[in-house]
């Protein structure tokens, strides 16, 4: 039997104060994940109620990679004239290029000022007004949901330039392109993987559902091979319900994994591999074929006995 999804409407029955709960519960890290995975950003925080002359930003953040300055104002109300202006002045303080701000309702007149600022202003200033929802299923506790209601129009492209421009070596260049090319292909290919934003590392990141742990997918450039793995941040609890169901697991991946408890870290790893050198390029489309393959069914499956 399925539940029903139902919206919570106030959102202070989990935040009672706004700066205390909300802007405290937003700058972890993985609340700020949370927040960049909808834009398209690694939001890296540096400071809470940070001073502007005789105010305080909510919060003060750096985009990981380019250090780009991020603010970002919170509203657990209907937008108002007041924190438009701070906006302004906060972004203006501090310089910041990543303007964002979190409410719970957007007045259009207040998203038609923030399209005009988008519209209007420099490329280095990208204004965001992003909409901030809880979610439960009957006595389920509640689930956050972020959603973008305003952004520049040239966004994607943006990011793309400020990756570009960065002072890279060749290795993270050729990590980046080769990110990129897979993103590309598995999007023209269609899948139910979440895809998120490429940077020049040799690991790239995805979510299936299961807190505390991601699909990862690696390049090697020493040892020409690629992987995939469930990456567990710190839960061996998790690991071990995984590895009491290994030999399950690999029977409906079709094939062996390599365990890895690390059993002297926070965490764990499970993982399969293959030779690639990413260097030639000619064999890309088939490192891509085999990385989204391999990842799919990590998200089938291993979602699966998370659920059990």
């Amino acid at each position: 039997m399925l539940g029903k999804l139902v919206k919570v409407d106030d959102l202070r029955t989990i935040w009672k104060h706004e700066a205390l709960d909300f802007t405290k519960w937003l700058s972890s890290s993985e609340n700020l994940s949370l927040l960049g995975d909808e834009i398209g950003i690694e939001i890296n925080l540096i400071e809470r109620e940070a001073s502007v002359g005789s105010f305080n930003v909510d919060i003060l953040a750096e985009e990981e990679n380019t250090g780009r300055k991020i603010i970002i104002e919170n509203q657990l109300e209907t937008t108002d004239h007041d924190h438009l202006g701070k906006l302004i002045t906060y972004a203006s303080g501090y310089d910041a290029e990543i303007i964002i701000w979190v409410v719970k309702e957007i007045r259009e007149e207040h998203r038609q000022a923030i399209d005009w600022l988008n519209e209007h202003t420099d490329e280095k200033s990208n204004f965001f007004i992003v909409k901030v929802e809880l979610w439960k299923i009957g006595d389920s506790p509640c689930a956050v949901k972020f959603q973008v209601v305003s952004r520049p129009n040239d966004w994607a492209k943006s990011i793309r330039q400020s990756a570009s421009n960065s002072n890279l070596s060749d290795t993270k260049l050729l990590q980046l392109e080769f990110w990129n090319g897979f993103k590309e292909f598995v999007t023209e290919k269609g899948t139910d993987l979440k895809l998120r934003k490429t940077f020049p590392q040799h690991w790239y990141d995805m979510s299936y559902g299961v807190s505390g742990s991601n699909i990862t997918l690696t390049i090697n450039t020493q040892s020409k091979s690629i992987g995939c793995e469930i990456y567990i941040h710190d839960s061996k609890e998790l690991y071990y319900s995984y590895e009491q169901n290994r030999e399950k697991i690999e029977n409906e991946l079709g094939f062996e994994l390599e365990w890895m408890e690390l059993p002297n870290k926070k965490a764990s790893r499970i993982k399969v591999s293959t030779a690639a050198d990413i260097n030639n390029r000619s064999e890309w489309e088939s490192h891509f074929e085999w990385l989204k393959e391999k990842a799919e069914k990590f998200q089938q499956v291993f979602y699966k006995y998370a659920s059990n």
